[in-house]
This record gives C-alpha cells, structure tokens and sequence, in this order.
C-alpha cells in the first residue's frame, strides 16, 4: 500500500468514522498539533544525557499521545471502536509532576525558557503542548470531545515546564529570573 492515496488532493483528510473534513478544520488543526507535539519530543529524545526517568517518562507520553490523536480525530458521538483517553493517563501525569515538584525549588518569579540545550528543548516542547491545547480548546467549543484530552494537554505542559526546570537544575544552571 502507497502512503500517496490522493484522497487529500482536494483539501479534505478522513476522520476514524470515515467522515470527510476539511483540513482548514479544527479538529484537523487540533490532532495535528498533537502530531507536532508527539515530533517534538522525538527531538528531545535524541539528545543525549537524558535521565532515565524523563527519558521513560516522554516515551510513555509520546504512546499517550497517538491515543489522544486518535480520540480528537474520532468524534465522541462515533461507533467506530478507537481507544479514548481516560481519567488513569491524567494521574499517571500528575504522579509523574509531584514527584518534579519535590525535587525543585519553589519558584518566587517568572523564569526565561532557556538554559541546557535540554532544558530549552523541553521548554519547546512545553510552548508547542500550550498551542495543542489551545486548539483543543477552541475544538471544545464547538464540539463535545473527550474532557481528558484538555486536562491531559495541561498536565503534559506543566511537566514539560517541571522536566525542563530539573533538566537545568542537574546540570547546573541558574535559571534566568524575570
């Protein structure tokens, strides 16, 4: 099977139920940018050094991930049989932030997305998860989805932004208060 079907040609892409959208759709932009997303954390994992919790950690988010394309690209009122993100992804997260949190000084002032080149990609990755969430929300808007997809992508952004903070912390370096 050729990845080129042409179905697209005409500027319409299939949902899971088979339902033709535009691309110009939000839902199209909404699991695209969880593809970005998901492509960019394939670039913080081929940097070197990662520890080996983070490293897990992104990988199990990156798995994650396709199941949360997959329910924004399914309509909630669908039959077709997709995996739904549920309310376990969420607190698997949430465990995964305490822990960060422990590890961290209390932040008293806004911080500048720099530091270890690590750290810096971790703080991109952060931005690009804010936008998919964003894109979810304004999909919300118009159409029931999945509540967890919203609070996933929040979760996932305050990690990143924690990953990114003890990334610059173990290699030492000051953050850059505002």
């Amino acid at each position: 099977m050729s990845i080129t079907t042409k179905t697209g040609d005409s500027g319409k892409s299939g949902l899971f139920n088979g339902e033709r959208v535009s691309k110009g759709s939000l839902r199209l932009e909404a699991y695209g940018t969880v593809d970005e997303l998901n492509s960019v954390l394939g670039v913080v994992l081929a940097e070197e050094g990662i520890p080996v919790d983070v490293k897990d950690h992104l990988v199990q988010m990156q798995k994650v991930l396709f199941v949360v394309g997959t329910d924004l690209a399914t309509p909630i009122n669908s039959t077709a049989g997709v995996v739904r993100l549920s309310k376990e992804d969420v607190y698997k997260i949430e465990s995964w932030i305490d822990e960060l949190e422990q590890a961290l000084p209390t932040l008293k002032n806004f911080i500048l997305p720099s530091g270890s080149r690590l750290g810096a990609l971790l703080h991109q990755a952060r931005t690009v998860c804010r936008r998919a969430e964003r894109c979810t929300v304004r999909l919300s808007e118009e159409e029931d989805i999945n509540n967890h997809v919203k609070i996933y992508l929040n979760r996932l952004s305050d990690y990143l932004f924690l990953a990114a903070r003890d990334a610059n912390r173990k290699e030492g370096i000051k953050e850059t208060e505002v």
